[in-house]
């Protein structure tokens, strides 16, 4: 897709412009709107909340105008609204001393939340602002502008440092175009019409849009946005792909022995047993993202995607590589090119939990694969040459003990 082209700038905003913000505030937007519309009004700080520090924002000159105040944290002007899918379209202009960034899909809770992040428990306070962040970078050495930082969560998650051009599209001190596009699992930015980050991430599909002002050890340094304008595009949810209680829409093949108990599928298998063992869904899949927890007490197991039943092993195609030991995270095409991406032992013990449950969430999109262990990234392929379709499956390894449970299997799909 295209960026969008940079603004010119625009006179006061007309009734009509008005009346669309209001609109917006008032809840309605149906399922696909097809039209931008104000996310800011040119006049009022209505529909927004501060959260965090005590940072000054005004409304000046038709821009929102947020400047720093000594010895306080980060703070943010946040609508009040929630978006899950959507276009912003926005202007910043940020003092070269003062960092900034645009927060898409945030939270912040009345009470403390925990995060798993690979063998972490990230502990977020009462009142935090967290999510994703669209950085305004201020620091000239690096230019990571258009990146994308988990802000009070797990800090970096794509930064600039592959992409030059894209780093040098920001102009210090004065207007830059920002466009975000937010689609399901798929974060893409461009600044001043140059393509930035490029992220797959799924750990948040909706939330608030937050305007940061940093924390600085100078008063007075200032950052403003003007012509902040959102399409909004429906939403993603996660959706059941096992039920939980049955095997409906899954058929055992080859060895070993699958059951349920409490919402949870166990799968065992003894090393004399030299067949391997799967179970495979009926249906078949092209493009997805699913996730699913996984404990492994014993053996080798795998999630399977856009597999064929055949060939020595019971399936051929992708798995993303469940281990009770190693491996974990790796992407191996069985029957085909064998290890694609084989994570080194020391990466695999920050972000695999041994004996614990372990959330595994793989995003297949054409020929882009991306493979998640706990909110971290194990494994990504770009323009990919491989199968686009098939079965999924979850794996029991021949000639091994296998002692593996499974649950809370679920897909990405638009809210109807």
């Amino acid at each position: 897709m295209k960026a969008g082209a940079l603004f010119a700038r625009t006179a006061p905003p007309s009734a009509a412009a008005i009346a669309g913000f209001l609109w917006l505030l008032s809840g309605g937007s149906g399922p696909a709107a097809e039209e931008f519309r104000p996310l800011f009004d040119g006049q009022t700080l209505q529909g927004w909340v501060q959260r965090g520090g005590k940072a000054k924002y005004s409304v000046e000159d038709g821009c929102i105008v947020g400047r720093t105040v000594l010895n306080t944290p980060n703070s943010f002007l946040c609508t009040e609204k929630t978006f899950g899918d959507f276009v912003l379209e926005l202007e910043v202009r940020a003092d070269p001393r003062l960092n900034s960034g645009i927060q898409i899909r945030s939270e912040c809770f009345d009470h403390p939340t925990e995060v798993v992040f690979g063998r972490e428990t990230l502990r977020i306070p009462a009142g935090r602002v967290h999510g994703y962040q669209v950085e305004v970078d201020h620091n000239r050495n690096r230019r990571w502008s258009g990146g994308i930082y988990d802000e009070g969560r797990r800090a970096w998650l794509q930064p600039l440092t592959d992409k030059p051009r894209a780093g040098a599209a920001f102009r210090f001190g004065d207007w830059n175009h920002y466009r975000i596009e937010c689609r399901g699992d798929s974060i893409r930015t461009w600044v001043n019409g140059v393509p930035a980050a490029d992220l797959i991430d799924s750990m948040t599909l909706s939330g608030f849009i937050g305007l940061q002002v940093h924390a600085s050890t100078e008063a007075g340094l200032e950052v403003r946005w003007r012509n902040l304008r959102i399409r909004e595009l429906g939403r993603h949810r996660w959706e059941p792909l096992w039920d939980g209680r049955t095997f409906n829409g899954w058929r055992p093949i080859g060895q070993g022995r699958w059951t349920i108990e409490d919402g949870v599928l166990h799968g065992t298998h003894s090393r004399d047993q030299a067949e391997y063992g799967h179970l495979i869904t009926e249906r078949r899949f092209t493009n997805f993202t699913a996730r699913l927890k996984f404990k492994a007490l014993k053996g080798n197991s795998g999630f399977y995607f856009r597999v064929e039943p055949t060939g020595f092993s019971g399936v051929t195609g992708f798995q993303a590589e469940i281990d009770a030991e190693k491996d974990v995270g790796g992407l191996y095409e069985t029957n085909g090119r064998a290890w694609v991406v084989q994570p080194k032992p020391e990466d695999v013990q920050k972000w695999f939990r041994p004996g614990d449950w372990n959330t595994l969430t793989v995003s297949a999109h054409e020929g882009r694969i991306v493979v998640h262990v706990n909110g971290y990234k194990t494994a990504e392929l770009m323009d990919d040459p491989g199968r686009r379709e098939g079965h999924l499956a979850l794996q029991l390894h021949g000639g091994q003990d296998c002692d593996l449970f499974f649950k809370d299997i679920e897909w990405l799909g638009p809210v109807p």
